[in-house]
């Protein structure tokens, strides 16, 4: 339920000339936060119940109800929809990589089970979803490698992203069609996504933008780094989203277990680094047209237990009970009297 006691603008009004305001959401948090979803924002982006696992568990059976449910959801109230996700490493049915006697398929059968899958799912929601992520986090966090090591590269090489978006682009020819990643601001992840943007280009695939996840903390990555990966992406001529913004108050291997409130001068951090990251966001409206969030209030992140088991987090701009914290007054206040 919505508290929020004051008259503050919406996000969505106060950003509505410069990009649209999204939220992750889930088939609870529909229901549980959908007084705070529906004001504040006017895009959405499925949580898991778009992956593959979701909604093609076996290769006879497809499973849409809960991807249904949030479809539903955001043709009821006007909000547009992002697609997440039909290519990625991490839950993706086992089936589509072995045959049935478990061996790895050839890179026809592979391809072939893969179209089929986009075929469906993209046509399913070709008149509610704007955008898909195509392909997620293929590249390779360390070292030389541009991709990371997977069934997908060894079963097809490099091939398999170039394809999905060939077969996501027959499907929908209108969709907008993206590939997203995470650590896309750090300078040796950012080249890596640059060269493979470069070279699906040069060859012609049907890409429209990439996706910054945005998995940000109060110290990292720094707005430096955060402009040039914005420039640098943007010199592509491919239309920018952050899709899963969140800013966790503490740093990656931060251990400690022991706060059961968010500390005021880490509130006043964020405040301070929200304020920020949205001025610099608003420097570079004519390349970025979405910011999405992963989630929408502290009652529910994935950042809860990860990846430090028994540690809450709380990383949104508006707190468990769905009032809104200083990271939001601070924006509220600064692009309100930008006005």
């Amino acid at each position: 339920m919505n508290r929020d006691t004051d008259q503050a603008r919406a996000l969505k009004e106060l950003f509505e000339d410069d990009f649209l305001i999204g939220a992750a959401v889930n088939p609870r948090t529909i229901g549980t936060q959908e007084n705070l979803l529906t004001r504040h924002f006017n895009c959405i982006t499925a949580e898991n119940e778009m992956k593959f696992i979701n909604v093609h568990p076996e290769e006879d059976r497809y499973t849409f109800g809960d991807a249904d449910r949030l479809a539903d959801f955001a043709r009821k109230h006007g909000m547009k929809m992002r697609g997440h996700t039909l290519v990625w490493h991490n839950q993706t049915s086992d089936w589509l990589f072995r045959s049935k006697s478990g061996e790895l398929v050839d890179k026809a059968t592979l391809f072939s089970r893969l179209k089929a899958h986009i075929d469906t799912v993209v046509k399913r929601y070709k008149n509610d979803i704007y955008a898909w992520d195509v392909v997620n986090e293929a590249i390779a966090d360390e070292g030389e490698s541009r991709l990371r090591s997977s069934l997908w590269t060894e079963i097809a090489g490099t091939e398999f992203i170039a394809e999905a978006f060939r077969y996501a682009h027959e499907a929908d020819p209108n969709a907008l069609l993206f590939y997203n990643d995470y650590n896309e601001s750090h300078p040796h992840k950012r080249d890596k996504i640059v060269a493979l943007l470069r070279s699906l280009l040069e060859q012609g695939v049907p890409i429209h933008g990439v996706g910054l996840q945005a998995h940000w903390n109060l110290y990292d990555p720094g707005l430096d780094d955060i402009r040039a990966a914005i420039e640098k992406y943007a010199s592509l001529g491919l239309r920018l989203q952050l899709t899963e913004l969140d800013l966790s108050l503490f740093r990656f291997d931060d251990r400690r277990t022991d706060l059961t409130s968010p500390p005021a001068e880490l509130l006043e951090l964020q405040a301070e680094r929200y304020e920020a990251i949205f001025r610099l966001l608003q420097e570079y409206r004519a390349s970025i047209d979405s910011v999405t969030f992963w989630g929408a209030a502290d009652d529910y992140t994935w950042l809860d237990d990860f990846p430090v088991r028994g540690r809450k987090n709380w990383p949104f701009l508006f707190d468990e009970r769905h009032q809104q914290k200083p990271a939001f007054h601070r924006i509220a206040g600064a692009f309100a009297a930008a006005d």
